[in-house]
């Protein structure tokens, strides 16, 4: 497992809902945490590690030491928001690169955990703007892409770099054809379960 760059085409995935938890999953989410903290990220969707399940991980510490910080958000749902504000973001699939994000001011978020437990949050400030990040990823949708254009414009040569040496990985044969990429996404969906 590693976390993949953009234009990886995970990171346009569209992720389908999590069926069962069960002790694989925990052992993916463990490995996420790993993965996360190693990068010195606080959160990391699924898709950025190449899976299309609806789950993300928090820790706004960035402290694999403190636990109790940990959380663990399975096929969430924001189901309010209010006001705006703009800051700040940055993402693991684009190290290094930064800019101003608006999102909303105030959420509420439902998810379920790693017992299967639904929870609910009401989230403000670093939180707020975080779980909205990864809810994006589990959509396909970037930070870039909610940049104003102007923003979003001066950043368009490194988000160049970032393709080309994407690219030039795959041309060396790290990284598969975007086709067989998205048929490796397609395999691992996680497939409802019968009635």
């Amino acid at each position: 497992m590693e976390i993949v760059l953009y234009p990886h085409p995970a990171l346009r995935w569209k992720s389908k809902p999590i069926q069962e938890i069960n002790d694989e999953l925990r052992k993916v989410i463990a490995e996420m945490f790993e993965l996360m903290y190693s990068a010195k990220g606080i959160g990391l969707a699924a898709n950025q590690v190449g899976l299309p399940y609806r789950l993300f991980i928090l820790n706004l510490s960035a402290d694999p030491d403190l636990k109790d910080e940990e959380i663990v958000f399975i096929n969430p749902e924001i189901f309010k928001r209010k006001g705006t504000t703009e800051g700040e973001e940055g993402c693991l699939s684009f190290p290094g690169m930064y800019g101003q994000v608006k999102r909303a001011a105030k959420i509420e978020i439902e998810a379920f955990d790693t017992s299967g437990e639904c929870f609910e949050y009401s989230l403000d400030e670093l939180a707020a703007r975080a779980v909205q990040h990864e809810c994006d990823h589990l959509d396909g949708v970037l930070f870039i892409d909610r940049m104003a254009e102007l923003a979003r414009r001066e950043l368009d040569p490194v988000i160049g770099d970032f393709d080309t040496q994407f690219r030039r990985w795959q041309s060396e044969g790290r990284f598969a054809s975007d086709e067989i990429l998205k048929q490796e996404m397609i395999n691992l969906e996680p497939k409802p379960r019968a009635t």
